[in-house]
C-alpha cells in the first residue's frame, strides 16, 4: 500500500553494498557524510527497501545530532519506515523514538520545536502519540507563532484521529480559547481551520460573534471563513442571508485571491441580481487588476458562466470585458470576443462596435508581430455585429474595405466576405460599397480575395455608370494586350523604339524566359546573359494585381474574370442603348479571353492551363456570341438567388444553434407554489428577498430539475463480478472532464466476515490512479460503497482492470476475485462543436494525423448512413442542409467535435451508392494528435454497421 509522503524523488537504488556503506557514514563524525547518508537511506525506502538493520544505528548516532539538517532527515525518516507488524501493533523499537520526539517538543531551539509538531501531523499511530500530548498543549502558548501554529495542526490532527475524542476531548474548546487571545494570522487561520474542521458550531460562534471584524482579518483566515460559509450554507439555505453579508463586505478585501473567492462564494449561493451583479463587478475589476494572463483566463470563464445563467445582468458589464482587449494575450482576446458577441443588444451595440473599430486602427501600427491575426478575430466580431443588426454596418464597412489589399491574406478574405454578405443584406449601402470596392480593387494583392471582389462587382454592378466602372478597373487591372510577345529578329529594332529595353547582343535564335521580377523576355541561344524584354509584357507590382496573378499561372482566377466580364456585358445589354457600345465592350471582352487561352497554352510557363479553367472561359466567349434569354436568366438572376438561399440556410443554422444552446426546463406539474407576495417579509433584507423571487422563478420554470434522469444513471452501471461469486461488485461510472469516479459497491454474499478487503485497480492507456482505495472488513451479508478517482490526461482509449483480495478466519491464504474491465468510451470526451469551412480547411491541411476508415454499412440510403455515423460518434454536421439535398447517389459532408482537452477532431465522409443498392466509400478522420484519430476510428468502426 503507498503511504503519503512529501518527498518522492526518483532514485537509482544502485548496488546492494549501499546499506553498509550508508552505515559507516552515520556512524562517523563527519556532519555533510551523515546528510548524505541519510538521503540515500530515505530515498531507498521510497524505493521499496526495508533496510531493517539502518534503525538502531540512526538511534544511536542520528538522534543524538544537533544539525537542524539532520533533524529534518530524521523526521522524513521516520515518516516513511514500517511502524507497525502485519497485526496493526506496535513495533517494540518505536518507544525509542518517543523520547527523542518529546525532548524536541520542549527544544529551545524553535526551528525543531515546529518540524516537529508538524512532523506528529502525519503520524496515526496512537501508541506514540499519546504519550506526547502534553508537550504538544504546552507549545499552544509559546511565544513564537511559528511553534503556536504547528501547534494547533497538530492538535488537529490528533483531534482528527479514530481515538481522537479520547485522547483530547477537550481541544475544540483549548483551540476556541487560543484563537481568542492569538494575534498572529497564520495561527489564526488554523486555529480557526481546526474549529471549522472538529467543531463547526464553535467555529461559526466566533464567526458570527466577530463579524464586524472580518474585514480586518488577514487574507489567509478570510479564505476559511468563506469556505466555511460555503459549507454551511449547502447544508442549511435558510441560514444564508446573514452569510451573504459577511462574503459582500469581503469584496472590498485587499488580496486578490480573497476578492475573486468572494465573488465565486456568492454566485453559489446566491442568484439574487445585486449578488450577482456584484460578483461581475468584481470579475472585471480582477480582468483589469491581474497581470498574469493565467489568472485572467480563469476570470473570463467565471464571466461567461455568469452570462448563460444571468444574461441580462451581463448586459450592463459588456463594456466592462471588453477593456480585456487591451492585453496583448491572444487567447484572452479571442475569449473576450466570444463573451462579448452573445451580450450584443440594440442598446449596446453602438459603443462595442465603435471600440472594436478603435481596435482594428491600432493594429495598423505593426508594433506587435501578431497584428495579423488579431485584425482577423476583430473583423470576425464585426461581421457577426453587422450581421445581427444591420443598421451599424454603414459604419464599419468602407473602414474595413481598406483592408482588402491586407499582406495578411485570411483578413483580407474575411473582409472581402463580410462586404460580400452586407451588400446583400443592406441594399441601401450598394451604391458606396461598389463605388469604393472599384476604387480599392487595384490594391488587392491576394487571388481568392480578388475573386471574391470580382464576383461582387459582377453581381451588384447595376447602373450603366457601375457597369462601365466595373469593365474599366478590370481592363486596367489587366494591363495592356497580348499578356506575352516573343521578338524575331527583325522587330528588335523596332520594339525597342516602343518601349524600354536592355541592350543586347543580335542572335540568329531566341528564346522566351521569365525574369525575376515576373516579366517575360528573350533570351539569345548563344548568350544567356542576353536580354531583350518584349513590349508589352509586364507582370511586376507596378503594373495591374491582375496580370502579375495570371503571369505566375493561376488560370482559376483567369476563368473568374471571364466569368465577371461577361456579366457585365449581359447587364450592359440591359442599360446601354447604344448597340455600337455594347459591341465594342464585348469585343474588348473576347479579346481579353482569348489572350488568357493563349497565355495559358503558350510554353512559356511552367505549367499550362487547367481543363476546368479552359473550359469556364471557352463557355464565356461562347455565351458572348450568342446569348439566349434563359441563359441571360441564369447569369443575372440565378447566381445572386443561390447565394440568398445560401445566406438564409447560414442564418437558418445559426438561429437553430442559438435553441439548441438554450437551457430547456421542464417544470413538474405537482410541484409547490411559493406566493411571493403573500410571505412574511419581516427582519429580511433586500437581498434576501431578491433571491426569494430568483428561487420561485427558476423553480417555476423547471431550472432546479437535472438533465440526468434515472434511465442513463442506469446506463452508466457496469457488472463487475458474477453473481455466483463470494462478493459482488458492480461500479458507477461518472465522467466529468478530466476526472473519472468509480462509485465501486462490493456486497459480501457469504455468511463469514472478510477482513483486509482491498479493491486493487490497475490501468491501461493514459489513465492514471490518484490514490489506492485501503483495506476494508465487511461483515456477512453486508456492502460497502468504495470511490476510486482516475485522472484521465487525453482521449485515447483506456482500460481499467484490477480484482477484489479478501482474507477470511477460517483460511489463511488471501482470496482473489477477478473484476471485469471497465472501457472508457471516448465519446464521454467529444461534444459536437461548429467551426467556419475556412477554419475547417485549414485545420485539415495542418494536422498531421489521419486514419482512413472504409465504409462497411447494411445500411442502403447515403443520409440514413450519414445521420447514424453522427449520431454515434457525437459530432456537428458542418456541411449545410441544402447541400445534402436530392438524390444523386453520392454524399460528401464534414463533421467536427471537440473534446474535453482542446483537441479538434476532423470527419470527412465521401459515400457512393453502387449499382447493387450497396454504400462504399471512405471515412477520413484527421486530428493532430495520434489519440483521438486512432480512438475515433476504432469507434466508427465498431457503430457503422448499424446495428448498435
Amino acid at each position: 500500500m503507498e503511504k503519503s509522503c512529501s518527498l518522492l524523488i526518483h532514485f537509482d537504488k544502485g548496488t546492494p553494498a549501499l546499506a553498509n556503506e550508508i552505515k559507516e557514514a552515520l556512524e562517523g563524525n563527519d556532519v555533510p557524510a551523515k546528510i548524505d547518508a541519510m538521503k540515500k537511506a530515505i530515498m531507498l525506502l521510497l524505493n521499496g527497501e526495508t533496510l531493517p538493520q539502518l534503525f538502531i544505528t540512526i538511534v544511536r548516532y542520528v538522534l543524538p545530532s544537533e544539525d537542524h539538517t539532520v533533524q529534518k532527515l530524521l523526521l522524513l525518516y521516520l515518516e516513511i519506515i514500517e511502524k507497525t507488524d502485519a497485526k496493526g501493533r506496535i513495533l517494540p523499537e518505536m518507544i525509542l523514538i518517543c523520547q527523542n520526539l518529546r525532548n524536541n517538543l520542549q527544544h529551545p531551539n524553535e526551528y525543531i520545536r515546529g518540524v516537529t509538531l508538524r512532523f506528529l501531523c502525519r503520524l496515526s499511530e496512537v501508541e506514540i502519540i499519546e504519550p506526547l500530548i502534553p508537550s504538544v498543549l504546552a507549545n499552544l502558548e509559546h511565544r513564537h507563532p511559528f511553534i503556536r501554529r504547528n501547534a494547533i495542526l497538530a492538535v488537529m490532527s490528533i483531534y482528527k484521529l479514530p481515538q481522537g475524542e479520547q485522547l483530547l476531548a477537550d481541544a475544540p474548546e483549548m483551540i476556541e480559547k487560543a484563537l481568542s487571545t492569538e494575534q498572529d494570522q497564520s495561527a489564526k487561520r488554523n486555529a480557526f481551520l481546526m474549529l471549522f474542521t472538529c467543531s463547526q458550531e464553535r467555529a461559526i460562534n466566533y464567526l458570527l460573534t466577530h463579524v464586524d471584524r472580518v474585514p480586518d482579518w488577514g487574507d489567509l483566515l478570510q479564505m476559511v471563513v468563506l469556505e466555511l460559509i460555503r459549507k454551511v450554507c449547502r447544508t442549511n439555505k435558510g441560514e444564508k442571508g446573514k452569510y451573504i453579508k459577511i462574503i459582500i463586505s469581503l469584496l472590498n478585501a485587499l488580496s486578490a485571491a480573497v476578492i475573486y473567492e468572494c465573488a465565486s462564494t456568492l454566485v453559489s449561493l446566491s442568484s439574487a441580481p445585486t449578488a450577482i451583479r456584484a460578483a461581475a463587478n468584481t470579475y472585471s475589476q480582477l480582468l483589469l487588476s491581474q497581470s498574469d494572463n493565467n489568472v485572467k483566463l480563469i476570470v473570463l470563464d467565471r464571466l461567461n458562466e455568469l452570462k448563460s445563467s444571468h444574461r441580462e445582468i451581463m448586459f450592463d458589464m459588456i463594456m466592462d470585458v471588453l477593456r480585456a482587449l487591451s492585453s496583448p494575450n491572444l487567447d484572452i482576446r479571442r475569449k473576450t470576443l466570444d463573451i462579448v458577441l452573445e451580450l450584443i443588444t440594440p442598446r449596446n451595440i453602438n459603443e462595442v462596435v465603435l471600440t472594436l473599430k478603435k481596435e482594428v486602427v491600432k493594429t495598423q501600427s505593426g508594433e506587435l508581430e501578431k497584428n495579423g491575426e488579431y485584425r482577423q478575430m476583430l473583423i470576425q466580431a464585426i461581421h457577426s455585429c453587422a450581421i445581427k443588426f444591420p443598421e451599424v454596418a454603414s459604419t464599419v464597412v468602407h473602414l474595413l474595405m481598406d483592408f482588402l489589399g491586407d499582406s495578411n491574406v485570411a483578413s483580407a478574405m474575411d473582409v472581402a466576405v463580410f462586404v460580400r454578405e452586407i451588400i446583400e443584406t443592406n441594399p441601401k449601402l450598394r451604391v458606396s460599397i461598389i463605388t469604393r470596392l472599384l476604387d480599392t480593387f487595384y490594391q488587392i494583392r491576394a487571388a481568392r480575395v480578388c475573386c471574391c471582389a470580382l464576383w461582387i462587382i459582377g453581381e451588384y454592378c447595376l447602373s450603366l455608370s457601375e457597369v462601365e466602372s466595373g469593365i474599366s478597373t478590370i481592363k486596367q487591372c489587366l494591363g495592356d494586350l497580348p499578356f506575352y510577345t516573343v521578338l524575331e529578329d527583325g522587330e528588335a529594332a523596332d520594339s525597342s523604339k516602343k518601349s524600354q529595353q536592355v541592350n543586347s547582343t543580335t542572335v540568329s535564335s531566341r528564346r522566351p524566359a521569365i525574369l525575376a521580377d515576373g516579366t517575360y523576355a528573350t533570351q539569345s541561344a548563344a548568350s544567356e546573359t542576353a536580354f531583350s524584354p518584349p513590349t508589352v509584357v509586364q507582370g511586376s507590382l507596378t503594373s495591374g494585381n491582375l496580370r502579375s496573378l495570371l503571369l505566375t499561372g493561376d488560370f482559376f482566377l483567369g476563368a473568374v474574370v471571364a466569368c465577371t466580364l461577361t456579366k457585365l456585358v449581359l447587364r450592359l445589354e440591359e442599360v446601354q442603348p447604344l448597340k455600337a457600345e455594347v459591341n465594342k465592350t464585348s469585343t474588348q471582352a473576347l479579346l481579353i479571353m482569348v489572350s488568357m487561352l493563349q497565355l495559358g497554352q503558350s510554353s512559356y510557363l511552367p505549367h499550362p492551363i487547367d481543363s476546368d479553367s479552359y473550359d469556364r472561359i471557352v463557355l464565356c466567349m461562347r455565351l458572348l456570341c450568342n446569348t439566349g434569354d434563359e441563359i441571360r436568366k441564369i447569369w443575372l438572376q440565378s447566381c445572386r438567388e443561390s447565394f440568398v438561399n445560401m445566406l438564409s440556410d447560414k442564418q437558418l443554422r445559426e438561429t437553430e444553434e442559438i435553441k439548441a444552446k438554450a437551457q430547456v426546463s421542464h417544470a413538474q406539474p405537482d410541484d409547490l407554489i411559493d406566493f411571493y407576495h403573500l410571505k412574511s417579509r419581516k427582519g429580511m433584507s433586500q437581498l434576501e428577498l431578491e433571491d426569494e423571487v430568483q428561487d420561485d422563478l427558476k423553480r417555476a420554470t423547471g431550472e432546479f430539475i437535472k438533465d440526468g434522469d434515472d434511465a442513463n444513471k442506469l446506463n452508466r452501471i457496469l457488472q463487475l463480478t458474477g453473481f455466483s461469486d463470494p462478493v459482488y461488485a458492480e461500479a458507477y461510472v461518472t465522467v466529468h472532464h478530466y476526472d473519472i469516479v468509480l462509485d465501486v459497491t462490493v456486497i459480501n454474499r457469504t455468511k463469514e466476515t472478510l477482513q483486509n478487503l482491498c479493491l486493487e485497480l490497475a490501468t491501461m492507456g493514459d489513465l492514471k490512479l490518484v490514490e489506492r482505495p485501503q483495506n476494508y472488513t465487511l461483515a456477512p451479508l453486508s456492502s460497502k460503497q468504495i470511490k476510486a478517482n482516475i485522472k484521465v490526461s487525453s482521449t485515447e482509449t483506456g482500460v481499467i482492470f484490477g480484482n477484489i483480495v479478501y482474507e477470511t478466519s477460517n483460511v489463511l491464504e488471501r482470496t482473489v476475485v477477478v473484476l471485469n474491465d471497465i472501457h472508457i468510451d471516448i465519446m464521454d470526451y467529444i461534444s459536437p462543436a461548429v467551426c467556419s469551412d475556412a477554419a475547417f480547411r485549414t485545420m485539415w491541411a495542418e494536422f498531421e494525423w489521419e486514419n482512413k476508415v472504409a465504409v462497411n454499412t447494411v445500411l442502403q440510403e447515403e443520409k440514413d448512413f450519414l445521420e447514424h455515423i453522427i449520431k454515434s460518434t457525437n459530432m456537428k454536421c458542418l456541411t449545410a442542409p441544402s447541400a445534402l439535398e436530392g438524390e444523386c447517389g453520392f454524399l460528401a459532408a464534414n463533421l467536427y467535435a471537440k473534446s474535453v482537452f482542446g483537441e479538434d477532431a476532423l470527419v470527412n465522409l465521401s459515400i457512393e451508392k453502387q449499382i447493387d443498392g450497396k454504400l462504399s466509400g471512405y471515412i477520413r478522420i484527421r486530428s493532430k494528435t495520434q489519440g483521438i484519430a486512432l480512438s475515433l476510428g476504432d469507434k466508427i468502426t465498431l457503430k457503422q454497421k448499424g446495428g448498435s
